[in-house]
């Protein structure tokens, strides 16, 4: 239909989707095709981008996700339909490590829980190790089996002597920073309203989109 597309993430479930996506919107450069990987957009990660990007030496990350349990038989679990929670919502995770060292991802592996006759679904279980082609790693715990009442979300950045830590989008700390030591919201913001925004704008001028297609792709595609 001649129109840019603002698809909620996972982009697809299937590296032949993928595949079949990314050939048809490289043969259609004037329609944007944006996911909906919001995080990159949030205050606190601009924040972490802004110090992060000067420092040339590898960088450590662990992301920590207490995601919580749900039904074995809800259809985010289901490989057909939902892809399951690592390709369905783990993917959130997988774009923003690629964001914060700003270099293509070379090498990645998993390891899941073992097998437990109280555990059925394992999937949801997972820690995953990305290797970045500037000597980068990023540490993704993408964890079910936790309590509701720890953050749901943290991202750790160690490099050259400083560290940075982002509490559930709400306070983020540093350490070592000659300028920064911390930058706190009243209420968390996960980027959802400026990456839309940032879409719309795209889409009504001669700008480029907020996010390149080959970014979208190198992280669906990990």
């Amino acid at each position: 239909a001649g129109k840019n597309v603002f698809c909620e993430k996972p982009l697809c479930l299937t590296l032949d989707e993928l595949d079949a996506i990314e050939s048809e919107a490289l043969a259609r450069p004037e329609q944007h095709l944006l996911v909906g990987f919001n995080r990159r957009f949030a205050p606190q990660v601009l924040k972490m981008k802004a110090l992060l990007d000067p420092i040339e030496q590898p960088k450590s990350l662990i992301i920590t996700v207490n995601a919580g349990e749900i039904p074995p038989d809800h259809w985010t679990q289901d490989a057909a339909i939902g892809g399951g929670r690592l390709i369905g919502e783990a993917c959130h995770f997988i774009d923003l490590a690629r964001h914060l060292v700003g270099h293509p991802i070379i090498g990645q592996q998993a390891v899941v829980l073992g097998r437990h006759q109280s555990m059925p679904i394992r999937d949801d279980k997972v820690t995953s190790i990305l290797q970045f082609a500037d000597g980068s790693v990023a540490t993704i715990h993408y964890l079910a089996n936790g309590n509701k009442h720890f953050p749901k979300e943290r991202v750790e950045a160690f490099a050259a002597g400083r560290v940075l830590q982002l509490d559930n989008f709400l306070k983020l700390r540093g350490w070592g920073w000659p300028n920064f030591a911390k930058m706190n919201l009243w209420r968390q913001n996960k980027g959802v309203d400026a990456f839309v925004t940032a879409f719309l704008r795209s889409g009504t001028s001669a700008s480029p989109p907020p996010v390149a297609l080959s970014a979208i792709v190198e992280s669906t595609r990990a």
